[in-house]
């Protein structure tokens, strides 16, 4: 087995295995590796001003209900013919604009819609608003408001008279 020494001629060899007389161990140049440190910690120090001088994180907006329904049906029973060329909007499954991405099944679609990365790319945050109190009372109000508009509406005594025009035009018919 050849020494590490023996691979190199004198001229070849890197600092640290140059023998000296009477010494036979690794020379590190003091000089060479403070350098190297000095870089490195100035290398650090820009990039912590740069993370401080970054704009600040994008502010989203809250968790907002749809404004459109989602179609589900459009395609439910029709064939088509997909070829290489086919753009990826008319592929088979749901094609989502927003993440330019194509869905095989409704139910993954509607999970793509409701998930983190489709809201992100919409500019919504995944949290909602508060409710306050105010708002909170005023829903329940206008709730009861309809029960009560729903009870007025529907008479008993009116239905029966309805129903019994229905029998006997439904019986005159027949004859």
């Amino acid at each position: 087995m050849k020494s590490l020494l023996s691979m190199y001629t004198d001229v070849d060899l890197p600092y640290f295995l140059k023998p000296t007389p009477g010494d036979h161990r690794r020379k590190w140049d003091k000089d060479e590796y403070e350098k190297i440190a000095k870089v490195r910690l100035e290398e650090e120090e820009r990039k912590l001003l740069e993370k401080e001088l970054k704009e600040p994180p994008i502010k989203r907006e809250l968790l907002k209900p749809r404004e459109y329904k989602v179609d589900l049906d459009s395609k439910l029973g029709k064939s088509q013919v997909i070829t290489k060329q086919t753009p990826q909007s008319g592929q088979g499954g749901y094609y989502c604009n927003v993440c330019d991405c194509v869905v095989k099944d409704s139910i993954n679609f509607l999970d793509h819609i409701n998930g983190k990365k489709h809201q992100r790319n919409l500019g919504m945050s995944m949290k909602i608003e508060r409710s306050t109190l105010d708002q909170v009372k005023k829903r329940f109000e206008s709730n009861m408001k309809k029960k009560e508009e729903k009870k007025k509406e529907y008479d008993f005594e009116e239905r029966i008279k309805e129903l019994q025009e229905e029998v006997t035009d439904y019986h005159v018919s027949k004859i």
